[in-house]
């Protein structure tokens, strides 16, 4: 079963930064949207952000996020690596959780449409984050 690899969580301490990556060895990201998703203790599963792909047409990528994300996220992706990031900025206890990324599971030219993790699929384990002083 193809999956994604996520990898950059840590104990950190809030008012840090964190870069989580998010790689596959089976297949070729720089082809699908890629999503990152988070699920807290006690939590639902949150949309945080997705990024679509530079084969949907246009030639490049597009960032969106999801409506509880503030400022302090960033996702990014470098081709020439294969490899989408999840930048997080000035992070606050309340960040604390499992990351996950996942690929759009739906044609290109609807991808990114919403950050529903229903429409994703090949998860990865996750990478975790805590936020501690």
């Amino acid at each position: 079963q193809v999956q994604l690899v996520e990898s950059g969580g840590g104990l950190v301490q809030p008012g840090q930064s964190l870069r989580l990556s998010c790689a596959a060895s089976q297949f070729t990201l720089k082809y699908y949207a890629i999503g990152w998703f988070r699920q807290a203790p006690g939590k639902e599963r949150e949309g945080l952000s997705c990024i679509s792909s530079p084969s949907d047409g246009t030639g490049s990528s597009k960032a969106f996020y999801g409506d509880s994300v503030k400022d302090r996220f960033t996702t990014s992706r470098d081709s020439a690596k294969d490899t989408v990031y999840l930048e997080i900025n000035n992070l606050k206890f309340e960040d604390t959780a499992i990351y996950y990324c996942a690929a759009d599971r739906r044609p290109l030219e609807f991808s990114c449409s919403s950050i529903r993790g229903e429409e994703f699929g090949s998860w990865g384990q996750g990478t975790q984050v805590t936020v501690s002083s």
